[in-house]
């Protein structure tokens, strides 16, 4: 699974964040806690629902092929009890895109065992590659702040609730 994102902030603010605890446990979805270092390697305690097993992995995280502001490899390991374990690494590249801001390349890997080896490569897969997704993309809303809602969208789902709720009961 390989896909770019442009992320509006320098390729040493980029690759500064990514080494960043803080900003790790922000961009990994159900993250509850997590500590460390780059050189040594993080610890973390993740809580993840992959179609209908839901588990606590707790893991370690590593960095390697590290060249500053230039690429890094994040590799994660994690054992979920019963549900099985999980691990994954990502290539990630940065490169200055003509506008000033970063071109972040990755390219992600995961494997999976125990019972959730049993769910199907295609569910995985699909899991796998939204946990990629959302990582980018909460990286990119870390330094751009969250994305503007399209023209004619609504701009939260509470809006939107609030609106079906009035009308049903008649009240604006």
């Amino acid at each position: 699974m390989s896909d770019t994102r442009e992320i509006q902030a320098p390729p040493a603010d980029v690759y500064a964040a990514l080494l960043d605890p803080e900003v790790l446990k922000a961009c990994v979805s159900g993250t509850q806690e997590i500590s460390g270092n780059p050189a040594d390697g993080y610890e973390a305690t993740v809580v993840q629902k992959v179609g209908p097993v839901k588990a606590t992995f707790k893991g370690t995280v590593t960095m390697s092929d590290m060249v500053e502001g230039e690429r890094l490899t994040i590799a994660g390991e994690g054992k979920g009890g019963a549900a099985g374990f999980a691990k994954g690494s990502a290539n990630v590249t940065l490169s200055p895109s003509e506008g000033g801001g970063t071109v972040l390349a990755y390219d992600v890997d995961a494997k999976v065992g125990g019972k959730l080896a049993q769910l199907g490569s295609r569910l995985i897969d699909g899991f796998a590659k939204k946990m990629a997704d959302q990582f980018f993309s909460k990286l990119q809303e870390h330094f751009e702040g969250p994305a503007e809602p399209a023209e004619g969208e609504e701009t939260s789902d509470e809006e939107g609730k609030k609106g079906w709720l009035g009308r049903l009961t008649g009240r604006d």
